[in-house]
């Protein structure tokens, strides 16, 4: 019987769904031949049973392509058409709220939740005028499924995210960058790394938990401005002591 194995040539051609499978079968292992096999069965939704009767060297072949596939160059894409609705990205990534930006922080760090952060990155237009667009206001990363993204859509974003995420780093490094000492720097990245930004939203409400919704749904900037604040004054502060007691 004869073979037609459809090759993907482009990423758009690639979703999200099947990208995640591959990583979570590959990640951090060498591509073997078994490897090899599945990045075809997946790729190219042949069974492996189908999969074991094609030459070795044809499914090398075809891994090499997408390999090169995969290490392409993305290029944004603000909008894209899924289950017949319209998604836009959103518009001005300087107008997100605060828990826009920690669950995309959050969702970014792990590819098995990035369908979320396509989910938080983009949604349905709600309104359109030639270039312009808005979107649905902000209210789960899981409303819309966007397992079935393409891949060309997904790359886009995040490199385009990571740069804006790049940008806040060096606009707010009181809160990006650590200038105490070993031991404090120490202890304060174990309880980061535990609590991440639940201790930011933490000290936004002063500790209510009545006013932890509020805050999320508060601009990323007015946010991050109070907490570099409340940290360059708690520093002075802490160096104004430290003379008195001398």
């Amino acid at each position: 019987m004869k073979l037609t194995i459809n090759i993907p040539e482009t990423l758009n051609e690639v979703t999200l769904k099947q990208y995640q499978k591959w990583l979570k079968i590959a990640d951090g292992k060498e591509l073997d031949s078994f490897l090899q096999q599945k990045m075809v069965e997946i790729f190219c939704n042949i069974p492996l049973k189908q999969v074991l009767q094609i030459k070795a060297t044809d499914i090398n072949n075809i891994c090499e392509e997408l390999t090169k596939l995969f290490n392409n160059e993305p290029k944004f894409i603000d909008r894209f058409t899924l289950n017949d609705k319209e998604f836009g990205f959103i518009p001005k990534l300087d107008d997100i709220s605060f828990g826009e930006y920690v669950d995309l922080d959050t969702y970014l760090a792990d590819w098995e939740q990035m369908n979320k952060a396509i989910g938080v990155l983009y949604r349905p237009i709600t309104y359109k005028k030639k270039k312009q667009y808005l979107i649905e206001e902000y209210e789960s990363a899981e409303k819309y499924d966007m397992s079935e993204v393409t891949l060309d859509v997904v790359f886009g974003s995040i490199v385009f995210f990571l740069q804006f995420k790049e940008r806040i780093t060096e606009n707010y490094p009181e809160l990006f960058s650590n200038s105490e000492g070993d031991r404090a720097a120490s202890a304060s990245a174990g309880f980061s790394a535990k609590w991440g930004w639940y201790q930011s939203i933490y000290g936004l409400t002063n500790g209510d938990i009545l006013k932890y919704n509020e805050i999320t749904k508060s601009k990323l900037h007015t946010c991050l401005m109070h907490l570099a604040f409340e940290k360059d004054k708690y520093e002075l502060e802490q160096q104004i002591l430290k003379r008195n007691q001398r």
